[in-house]
């Protein structure tokens, strides 16, 4: 009668435990009952999967890639490293982002476009103070002026964060559909996600940005980061589809194409609206 062999699931091949002939009992046999190593996906790291995943466009296989959707940082910190993710390195960023909820991006979205806005409020004040004192003192005492101005504030700032989220937006969107009509698979979701993450440029090259970097990262590096600014949109868009949609050269231009004229479209639109809805809060 051959003798059973068991083999430990990490061991050498030569390293065998013998059991006596004759004894079945549990105790003498531990090897028998040693748990194989886990495998896994390469892909999406679960256990179960059949290798489906690779076709499906909401596992992303990257967990926490993107700093906004960290719920446990500091809520600047996960503005800020977003933000300068999206600009100072905007093509390994969009060509790895996953899928997810549309909400937290457009939150992202939102508070980028208020920051960059109220910068630049906080830079015309004191310009103004210097170019047109008696101005901004009769706006100040004046209570129609003042008035019509805080209303401005207000209620303008937020709308004109809104176009300017929707023409984020309508870039990502009309990326995906030109990216459709070329064969590729649609994919809604993340195209709007890489939208409205996009906006995180608008933060990084308004003043607060600049400030930020000057203070954390010193002048030599702000001004490079300013540098690397020409031709984002394109560079980031292009690693985006390039990745997620798998496109040739020829039909990836196209894509492109389609979806400027989309933002550029989405833009007069929301840009009209907005005119429209400041004006309707001015005349109250």
């Amino acid at each position: 009668m051959s003798t059973p062999l068991a083999r430990k699931s990490n061991a050498d091949p030569d390293d065998r435990t013998v059991s006596p002939p004759g004894d079945t009992g549990a105790a003498s046999q531990p090897e028998l009952f040693d748990v194989p190593a886990a495998v896994v996906c390469v892909h999406c790291g679960e256990s179960d999967c059949a290798g489906q995943c690779i076709l499906e466009t909401t596992q992303s296989g990257i967990v926490h890639i993107v700093p906004w959707e960290r719920s446990k940082l500091p809520l600047f910190t996960r503005l800020w490293s977003t933000a300068r993710l999206t600009t100072v390195d905007a093509e390994p960023f969009f060509a790895g982002l996953p899928d997810g909820g549309i909400a937290t991006a457009f939150r992202f979205a939102l508070v980028a476009e208020l920051c960059a806005l109220l910068s630049h409020v906080a830079i015309a004040i004191p310009a103004a103070l210097v170019m047109a004192p008696r101005w901004v003192k009769h706006v100040a005492l004046d209570p129609v002026s003042r008035s019509f101005a805080l209303r401005l504030l207000v209620f303008g700032l937020p709308l004109f964060a809104l176009v300017l989220v929707t023409a984020h937006a309508a870039h990502g969107y009309a990326l995906d559909v030109g990216a459709g009509r070329q064969g590729a698979k649609r994919q809604r979701t993340r195209a709007l996600r890489f939208g409205l993450y996009a906006a995180g440029w608008d933060l990084v090259v308004g003043p607060f940005g600049f400030v930020v970097l000057l203070v954390k990262e010193g002048i030599e590096n702000a001004m490079n980061v300013m540098g690397m600014l020409r031709g984002l949109p394109t560079r980031a868009s292009k690693a985006f589809a390039a990745q997620h949609y798998r496109l040739p050269n020829d039909q990836l231009k196209k894509a492109l194409r389609t979806s400027y004229w989309g933002a550029g479209w989405a833009t007069v639109v929301a840009a009209g609206l907005f005119f429209a809805a400041l004006l309707a809060i001015v005349l109250v």
